[in-house]
């Protein structure tokens, strides 16, 4: 089956920009130059920009045309981002983004909840139990890169600095957190899916509709093996995030 001529047309821009004949920040022709060049109506064209601003490959402003977008560098989630940096502000999204605490924005806004089915399975407790939930934006240097939603469990942090959105961001993080309180976390599970983004993520992020995400879980888990941290989910742009694993491998063979 032939190819609609917007995805045609589409295909060979995309494969110019992923080339670099069309470089970041470069401007595509004219409309009018592209109609000419494709032989295909206005409305043809506009369908197949339409779609390369979904992918977040273009993007087009009054008076200044169509350009080929900045591509965000690619960051790195190293296996040992949750551990502690001695005497240094940091938390594991500077750590994974390279970046100073001073290049740190976060944007949050706690609430009281209540676990839900999903929830209770991920905190092994009852449906009902008490959580305060931490709704996050992570930034870049001013560019939003991450989001999340973290719980905790009231009974841990009801009436601490924990639960008081004014100390946000904390150095250290999570783990720095909940240390504070006596809960020493031991372990940090984590569960990775690949999706296309919501609405809320796209404006979020500012990202197109055809970029994919990272969404993942996380759990922190204290020395006793109760549960005392869920963020679910946690949420990246796909296409500039690597997860790195290290895998130590025993002498059984």
């Amino acid at each position: 089956m032939a190819q609609p001529g917007y995805a045609r047309i589409a295909a060979d821009l995309r494969q110019r920009i992923t080339s670099g004949q069309y470089a970041p920040g470069a401007r595509l022709p004219t409309l009018p130059d592209l109609c000419s060049e494709y032989e295909v109506s206005e409305t043809t064209v506009r369908n197949a920009l339409g779609l390369l601003r979904a992918e977040g490959l273009i993007e087009s402003r009054a008076r200044a045309g169509t350009r080929v977008r900045e591509r965000p560098p690619v960051h790195r989630m190293a296996a040992d981002r949750y551990r502690a940096t001695p005497g240094k502000q940091s938390t594991a999204f500077t750590r994974d983004q390279g970046i100073s605490w001073s290049e740190y924005r976060l944007d949050k806004r706690f609430e009281r909840v209540e676990a839900g089915p999903e929830l209770a399975v991920l905190f092994e407790c009852d449906p009902g139990e008490r959580l305060l939930a931490r709704h996050f934006v992570f930034h870049d240097n001013d560019q939003p890169t991450q989001m999340s939603t973290s719980y905790v469990r009231w009974s841990d942090v009801g009436g601490t600095p924990v639960a008081d959105p004014i100390n946000e961001p904390w150095p250290g993080g999570t783990r720095a957190q909940l240390g504070t309180l006596g809960i020493r976390a031991v372990k940090v599970t984590e569960s990775f899916t690949v999706d296309m983004p919501s609405e809320d993520e796209r404006s979020t992020l500012h990202i197109g509709s055809g970029v994919p995400v990272l969404r993942y879980t996380r759990r922190h888990i204290a020395a006793d093996g109760r549960v005392v941290e869920v963020a679910h989910p946690i949420v990246r742009r796909g296409d500039t995030t690597i997860v790195d694993f290290e895998i130590e491998l025993g002498d059984e063979l």
